[in-house]
């Protein structure tokens, strides 16, 4: 998909406006954060965010690795 996107003046912020065909394929509403993330091929919007996702799967390898560990700390 490229659409041309328009951007508009909201207060001292530049906002852009989503075709309800982005945001059904996002499955995001008004008041739904999405997030903006840098590529290679230039930038990715998406519904979830890449650095928390990254750092969930970083704690549940750790979670595996030292489920030993942290049931003696959970005591």
């Amino acid at each position: 998909m490229n659409k041309p996107l328009k951007l508009i003046k909201i207060g001292n912020s530049t906002g852009v406006i989503l075709p309800k065909e982005v945001l059904a394929r996002l499955r995001v509403g008004q008041g739904d954060e999405v997030f903006l993330s840098e590529s290679p091929s230039g930038f990715t919007l998406s519904a979830h965010n890449a650095d928390f996702a990254a750092a969930m799967a970083a704690a549940e390898e750790i979670m595996r690795e030292d489920r030993d560990i942290l049931a003696v700390l959970a005591r």
